[in-house]
């Protein structure tokens, strides 16, 4: 039996007494002290013993900010999150408050709504609609920031708004390539996707190149009265230039989805409380697939979408044993592992090593299962964090 302890109400629909299901041969449990895996949301688990029995942790959802990866890594935990769960509820959110602030719905609403009590109100709404005079988005220029799975979304919708739509992702997966419209005109850099635009919407993580990449530079080079949109992460712009731009005028409006003590005081500013992924559809996606990658890490060694250990599938359990073995990136590793193994007299059928970083991941199948013996020789090895012998679910192994 496996444990999984979820510090987070998620999914409600595809949870079992307040797990969510993963199937036979799993059960919840409130000690961390006892489980295999943590399944979480929101709640913030730095400076959480996770304990010696927890073999991953797993997002649900995309940002990590609350899990502590490089110590995780280090303890040979591997943490999943859930990429493209939520994109579609962020591109419609996005694309949404695009089309309303460009028609200034919203100030049209609090005039409606500040004149309620006026008996004259149809005349009156008459008179005033010309002060929302606002502007079609079709023909006009829009910068996507990062062409990922929330970005490819909205650069496809916005072609079929009959914009002229420019990405800029310099690290543009194939697998995203292959979804992005042919129309999306990518540029390689963020100076000429900002040049002449008149809207610039991000979608990048929070890394060292994308902090303050939105500054005063790129800001000027939009067309004067331009809109940004920021439904990626907080700190990828630089709040200050943000708001001398929308004082001076060179920036119409900002829409961001993070209130922060800056942004909420912004002149033409449209701040919501981080609800970009907040939708039903949204959170069941998240919280299945961290499911999925959970399941399949700790029943046949597979990493899928994890965010401090690389992507490495070997399909079914075919030989007579598997075992992970999570380690430092360094020289002689596989050497090292293999004349461990070949001591035992045991043979290896298949292997796989994949490197990220500073961390790397080897999974071995063998003609038979190794003993105790060879893997506490695997265990002593300079730079090898953990050796997980991969079991299914209802017979686990505490490794």
């Amino acid at each position: 039996m496996r444990y999984v302890m979820v510090l987070d109400n998620i999914a409600k629909d595809i949870t079992r007494d307040g797990v969510a299901d993963l199937g036979e041969g799993y059960e919840k449990t409130d000690d961390i002290s006892t489980a295999d895996a943590v399944l979480v949301r929101a709640s913030d688990i730095h400076g959480l013993d996770l304990g010696a029995s927890v073999r991953c942790v797993a997002r649900s959802g995309a940002g990590v900010n609350n899990i502590p990866l490089e110590e995780c890594a280090e303890r040979g935990i591997v943490v999943f999150n859930s990429p493209g769960g939520n994109s579609n509820a962020v591109k419609e959110l996005v694309v949404g408050m695009m089309l309303a602030n460009s028609r200034n719905v919203l100030g049209s609403i609090d005039w409606v709504r500040a004149n309620a009590r006026n008996p004259d109100i149809v005349r009156a709404a008459e008179r005033t609609k010309k002060a929302f005079v606002g502007h079609e988005v079709a023909g006009r220029k829009v910068g996507v920031v990062g062409l990922g799975a929330v970005g490819s979304k909205v650069a496809n919708a916005l072609i079929h708004l009959d914009m002229d739509v420019y990405g800029y992702d310099p690290y543009l997966s194939v697998e995203h390539a292959w979804q992005l419209s042919r129309n999306v005109k990518r540029v390689d850099s963020l100076e000429e996707l900002c040049h002449g635009a008149d809207y610039v919407t991000l979608h990048v993580p929070s890394k060292e190149d994308t902090v303050y990449m939105m500054d005063a530079p790129q800001l000027k080079l939009m067309n004067p009265g331009g809109m940004l949109i920021n439904y990626a992460r907080a700190d990828v712009i630089d709040e200050d230039d943000v708001a001398d731009a929308l004082e001076s005028g060179q920036l119409g409006t900002f829409v961001c989805d993070f209130a922060t003590p800056k942004t909420v005081r912004m002149p033409h500013a449209i701040i919501t409380p981080h609800m970009g992924a907040c939708t039903n559809e949204a959170e069941e996606n998240c919280a299945r697939m961290a499911v999925s990658e959970m399941r399949d890490y700790l029943e046949l060694g597979t990493i899928r979408n994890s965010v401090n250990y690389p992507d490495c599938d070997m399909g079914p359990i075919r030989g007579g044993g598997r075992f992970a073995a999570l380690h430092a990136n360094v020289p002689n590793m596989i050497g090292q592992i293999s004349a461990v193994i070949a001591a035992s007299s045991v043979n290896i059928e298949r292997m796989r090593n994949e490197a990220q970083g500073k961390n790397a991941y080897t999974l071995v199948e063998t003609d038979a299962p190794l003993d105790r013996e060879t893997y506490d020789r695997l265990r002593a090895i300079e730079g090898i964090y953990r050796v997980r012998v991969i079991t299914p679910a209802i017979t686990s192994h505490r490794e």
